[in-house]
């Protein structure tokens, strides 16, 4: 579906969804020339207008769902996450990454809406997929928080650090925090998948979808464990996150973009 396309569809998203990328894009392109007040309030009607996107999307009948979708979802969550760490840790910064990525997401999801579902097959599906979700944003800001002790590490190592940097053991204990609790979500999200297919009497389907979320469960829970029992930290802890997000993100995500994009099936 191209711009075009998706405005004539559906009017009212489109201009929810361009007023929201431009106010992300705005806040992307002009934060050093602004205020940290300005700043917040930016980030804090561009998260407003992005939420209203998301909820005329999946209020609406019948309610659509795919890649595009649960990423602008979990887009949303990380700014939530960063709009609510930033009170606490005003020297936390992501700006502009974040309204990058949220200026994307929202766009994406405007061009690719995803598959209809004009009946739910079972009540688990919306459980299912609340869970999935927010296991994708908690393990998301695990890695936004990861990436931001790795620069605070170079810039402890190369003498560029400054007074009022986040501490990099606070950074390297937050980003465990969403860890564990990503690890908890993704594995109650494959509860309800099972649950999901019991309902109809299915069996486990090792698709695509499953075979990479339980790739990425594995290897969230060996990254706690090598947390507690040997300590693992730094550059092996970090790429072992980056490698479970990317297996997460290859499940759902990946195997939609396939079918609605690659395919073009829904």
């Amino acid at each position: 579906m191209n711009l075009l396309a998706a405005l004539v569809a559906n009017p009212s998203a489109a201009v929810l969804s361009s007023v929201a990328a431009l106010c992300y894009a705005a806040l992307a392109w002009a934060h050093r020339r602004m205020s940290a007040t300005q700043v917040r309030i930016a980030l804090a009607a561009a998260w407003l207008l992005h939420l209203l996107t998301l909820a005329h999307g999946l209020l609406a009948a019948p309610v659509r769902f795919g890649f595009a979708p649960a990423l602008s979802i979990t887009a949303w969550l990380l700014l939530t996450v960063y709009l609510v760490e930033s009170r606490l840790y005003p020297q936390l910064q992501a700006r502009w990454p974040l309204a990058a990525l949220g200026a994307l997401t929202v766009l994406t999801a405007l061009l690719f809406p995803g598959a209809s579902y004009p009946t739910l097959k079972s009540p688990w599906l919306p459980l299912h997929w609340a869970l999935g979700i927010a296991s994708y944003g908690l393990i998301g800001a695990a890695v936004v928080h990861a990436w931001l002790m790795q620069r605070a590490e170079r810039a402890m190592r190369s003498g560029t650090a400054s007074d009022t940097s986040m501490p990099l053991l606070t950074l390297e204990r937050l980003t465990f925090r969403f860890v564990g609790a990503g690890f908890a979500l993704l594995t109650a999200t494959l509860i309800a998948g099972g649950l999901f297919a019991e309902a109809f009497r299915h069996a486990w389907v090792w698709d695509h979808k499953t075979i990479f979320s339980v790739l990425s469960w594995a290897t969230t829970g060996i990254l706690l464990w090598g947390r507690w029992r040997m300590g693992w930290r730094g550059r092996i802890a970090v790429r072992m996150l980056y490698l479970a997000a990317g297996l997460l993100l290859l499940g759902y995500v990946g195997s939609r973009f396939v079918i609605e994009v690659v395919l073009q099936r829904t």
